[in-house]
This record gives structure tokens, sequence and C-alpha cells, in this order.
């Protein structure tokens, strides 16, 4: 493609910190880059942090450390990646697909209150391609007053705000992806976040095999496994790689911002075209950079576009459509309407001027 959808963003930095953690010859696995990682992400988010080796493991942690079982309920986005209602259904719980609101494609309050019985112990919103979800607040207060668990899948959104607060932090936890198209990456890897010291402790056992907190691989002392765990944990390298890319994850959203103000300027004068939502008192920081196609020519534009190998994507699809929950028979109505209109344009910190205008030019030649 001329202009792919993203770019990963390094430089000699990253390649130097890595290298450091091979040449040591030692701590690969189960070390102290990762440690420093950590607490760089919670001195970045002003909470405790853990990292795990994806977003998925990072989430299925969390069900696991809430205590989500067979027989529970969990509410979620059909309008979103897979692995959002994948995680209830990895600890025999059921997700039910909820409805979205249509500007930043978070949970729609209502449709979760009405979806709310007994058997809901949770619910999972997700802040969509860099947008805070414009609806957080309310969902926290439905959760507080039902008593319910609130996890905010932040997935494709750290670093943003809404009032001043990260996103994945007004819950009773969060999560975080650092897979290779998000806003700082490792690679893969994931991160969780929260207040709860029993559920850190939790998420301590259950993403190394249960085993008390040791440097097992270098010390000679024997150690209990006190519950069932998994293998879970961030490689060093990939701890290495974070580090790097944490330092510099705030130029990296201001350079996404750029490229999305000079998007806003060209596309918003389409009117059969609406660019990304951005509300009062907060930050988007753009993962990615979704438009919605008003006219119903989402999937010729696509074409148009890759006819001037140009790249771009639907995300996504409701979830209810695919094989696996086919049975569910779910029709939701904003999630139609939004699934059948996004369209993500290539985003990236390293994107040129050039490369947008080509974009934007490309567009403005198809309407």
């Amino acid at each position: 493609m001329k202009v792919p959808l993203f770019r990963i963003d390094w430089n000699q930095k990253d390649i130097e910190t890595v290298t450091d953690v091979i040449k040591r010859g030692s701590h690969w696995a189960d070390g102290p880059t990762v440690r420093d990682f950590e607490k760089g992400v919670t001195n970045y988010l002003g909470i405790n942090t853990l990292a795990f080796s994806s977003g998925g493991t990072a989430m299925h942690a969390m069900m696991l450390a809430h205590g989500i079982k067979p027989g529970d309920e969990v509410a979620v986005p059909a309008f979103t990646f897979i692995a959002t209602a994948y995680a209830p259904m990895y600890v025999g719980a059921k997700p039910v697909f909820s409805d979205i609101e249509c500007d930043t494609f978070c949970l729609d309050p209502d449709d979760v209150n009405e979806k709310i019985t007994d058997r809901i112990r949770m619910v999972t919103p997700i802040h969509y391609g860099g947008m805070p979800g414009k609806t957080i607040s309310a969902l926290q207060e439905i959760c507080e007053d039902k008593n319910l668990i609130l996890m905010e899948d932040a997935a494709e959104s750290f670093g943003a705000k809404k009032d001043g607060k990260f996103v994945g932090t007004f819950g009773n936890s969060g999560i975080f992806s650092m897979c290779q198209n998000k806003v700082f990456t490792t690679g893969e890897g994931g991160l969780v976040v929260s207040p709860d010291e029993e559920v850190a402790r939790k998420l301590k056992l259950i993403r190394s095999y249960g085993r008390e907190a040791t440097n097992y691989f270098n010390s000679g002392r024997s150690v209990d496994y006190v519950s069932l765990g998994y293998n879970w944990r961030m490689p060093e390298i990939s701890g290495a790689l974070g580090l790097s890319q944490l330092s510099k994850v705030e130029e990296n959203i201001k350079n996404r911002q750029r490229v999305a103000k000079t998007y806003d300027a060209r596309l918003s004068r389409i009117k059969k075209l609406k660019t990304p939502f951005t509300g009062n008192n907060t930050r988007n920081v753009y993962q990615m950079y979704t438009i919605k196609v008003l006219d119903g020519s989402r999937d010729k534009l696509k074409r148009h576009l890759e006819s001037k190998n140009i790249a771009s994507k639907v995300y996504f699809d409701p979830l209810y459509r695919y094989s696996v929950f086919k049975k569910e028979h779910t029709r939701l109505e904003n999630t139609e309407e939004v699934s059948s209109q996004v369209l993500t344009l290539p985003l990236f910190p390293g994107m040129t001027d050039e490369e947008v205008s080509y974009v934007a030019d490309s567009i403005e030649e198809f309407f």
C-alpha cells in the first residue's frame, strides 16, 4: 500500500534498550525490566499497574481475579474486538450483548440498565480507538448503584482522558493492549490496572502459575503454589521495549493528534461524512481515525481507496454475526447502524503531510 493503515514508530533507543537485555545473558524472563516498566506505567497513570503477555490474557485474568464464574453474566458491547466477549466465556460466564451510543461507541447506559438481571455481575465498556467513552460516568453510577463490577476495556485508548481522568481508571479495574497498532507497543502485551490490592494480589498469582512472588529462575529456595495460575508473564525483552516506547508516548500522542487535526479540517467539509467525536474536557489519543459514511457508500469508498493503494478497514462488525455467536439471535439498533457506517483511515505518528493530503484528496475525489 502507498499509505498503510498503520506504521510502527520505532527508533534507535528501542533497539538499544532491547539489546541491553539480550546482552546481559540472564533475566530474559521474570526479571527487573518488566518491574521497571510496570513502575513507569504506574507513575504515568497514577494507579497500580501489572504487565501481561497480551490484552486478551489481561482481560481473562481480570475475570478470574474478580471471581466471575459459570452462571454469571457480563454486559459487553457487540461493537468491539472479539476478545471483549471471549473473556467471560473463558471462565464459563455468558457475555450479554448490549447496544452502544452513536458518538463515541461506548455502551448505552439505558440499554445496559434494561439488561441487568440477578445474573449480571460485571459491565465491560470499551473506549473505542483512542476516544474516551462519553457514557463512562453514567455506567460508573449504574455499577455503584447496582453493586456491579465495572471493568473497562481500554485496550485501544492508552493515554486518553475524560474530565482530566485517564480512561481505564474509572472502574474497579481496567485493561490496555500493547499490540503492534496501539498508541505504544511491545509487539504483543497487555496491562491491567486496579486500585484494589486484593485483586492485584490475585493477578500476580494468576499470571505466574499461582506461585508466590519470587525470583524463580535465579533462586534456589523452594516456592509454594497457592492457587491455579497460568504463564501469562510479559518477557523481559518486551518490557524493555515497553520502557523505551513509554518514554515517547506523549510525543506520539501529539503526532497522532496533529494528523487527526489535518484530517478533521479536510474531511469535516464533506457533508456525507462524520469525523471522530471529541467532546468537552476529553483527550482523544487517536489510536484509530474512524469516520462514519452517512450515505450508504462506505464499501464503495473503501474500494476506491484500495484502487488508490490506500489501506482502510472496518472496525467493527457486530460480534453476534460471527459463527461462534450465531445462536444468540441478537440485533442491536445502534450497533447495526454504526457498524454499517464506520471506516478507519490510515493514521500513525510518523505519517507525513503528503500522505495525509493524498488520503484526503482521494476521499474528496470520491465524493
